[in-house]
């Protein structure tokens, strides 16, 4: 187990899929590397979130997982575990609740397979923990937690810490034809892929912009694809304004260019987790979500209302009104960036 130093193991770790839980797994490598630095560390994880694990100065080598979101895949998974075997893993982690997660670890013969008990996976983990909600309340504690030895008392942790380099900063900037300068830049974050019921209205995002402007700052706006449609409104509000680089990168490039940037409003969203393990002020807007499970780790205020009905934890309104968004104002996210001192 962690903790035994002397004894350099090789860990896989199967990691979870969406790119906020990802930055949040940071703290556990970083666990474990404390534990025993001499440990390697190897990620099977979705393409998708290898940026942010070449960001990760914790982790050896990020392995595909190419299986989509969602897919069983058993011959799949079996035959990527085979191929697996002859790294001969020490021991395995297992970050997601599913069956399916499990099965890698099982057909690659890994002699430990450590993860939290569900879903009958206790024919696949050989560790398999119960889990006492009370005592994780938060995910990253639940994670970090699997890293230590069972019933261990949880002990102070790291948060997550993205690495840029300033050549990569440069590189990003000149590809898309932006420039810093002594200018304080507001960075935007009003998609999130989990649905409208996350989303605060474009126009409220407008009037933060509006009035950033006004006091000599520049806006970024940030988002996937999916959210261009919410940005490009944005962008019609503040009289284009705004820097609307929704869809235009990829994420290495959306971690070079948000490390840029002076403060962060945003939804509960991927890009607040990766604000947070920037370092960077952040003001997070919940509405259909809660803060109690997986809040933004570092320098941030959440805002949120407390209506009878939050969280409902739903992608859309339930009763239509979508208030748990509207009823909290612009003029709320202001004030609160005032605490940046920027």
């Amino acid at each position: 187990m962690p903790g035994e130093r002397g004894m350099s193991k090789k860990i896989l770790i199967i990691g979870p899929a969406w790119v906020g839980d990802m930055v949040m797994a940071q703290s556990l490598f970083t666990l474990l590397k404390q534990a025993n630095p001499t440990d390697a560390l190897f990620v099977l994880a979705s393409p998708w979130t290898f940026a942010l694990l070449s960001r990760m100065p914790e982790v050896e080598k990020a392995i595909p997982l190419p299986i989509a979101h969602g897919e069983f895949g058993l011959i799949k998974r079996y035959q990527i575990a085979k191929a697996l075997r002859a790294e001969r893993f020490d021991h395995a982690i297992v970050l997601p609740n599913s069956f399916k997660s499990a099965l890698i670890p099982w057909f690659a013969r890994i002699p430990k397979r450590t993860g939290w008990v569900g879903e009958c996976r206790q024919l696949l983990l050989n560790d398999a923990r119960p889990l006492d909600e009370k005592r994780y309340p938060l995910m990253v504690q639940r994670w970090v937690a699997l890293g230590l030895a069972k019933d261990a008392v949880l002990p102070d942790y790291s948060y997550p810490a993205l690495q840029v380099s300033q050549a990569t900063q440069q590189a990003t900037l000149a590809k898309h034809q932006l420039t810093c300068t002594d200018q304080p830049i507001l960075a935007l974050g009003a998609g999130a892929e989990f649905g409208p019921a996350k989303r605060w209205p474009a126009n409220y995002y407008a009037a933060v912009a509006k009035q950033k402007i006004k006091e000599g700052w520049r806006v970024w706006l940030f988002g996937s694809p999916n959210d261009r449609a919410i940005t490009d409104e944005i962008m019609v509000l503040t009289d284009h304004q705004c820097e609307n680089l929704a869809g235009k990168l990829v994420l290495d490039e959306t971690i070079d260019l948000l490390s840029l940037v002076s403060g962060l409003v945003t939804n509960d969203s991927g890009l607040m987790h990766m604000g947070a393990a920037l370092q960077k002020p952040i003001v997070a807007i919940y509405g259909s979500t809660s803060p109690a499970f997986t809040p933004p780790l570092g320098n941030a205020t959440v805002l949120k209302l407390n209506l009878d009905c939050q969280p409902c934890l739903k992608r859309t309104c339930p009763l239509g009104h979508y208030r748990c968004l509207y009823d909290l104002p612009p003029q709320r996210v202001l004030e609160a960036m005032q605490t940046w001192g920027v």
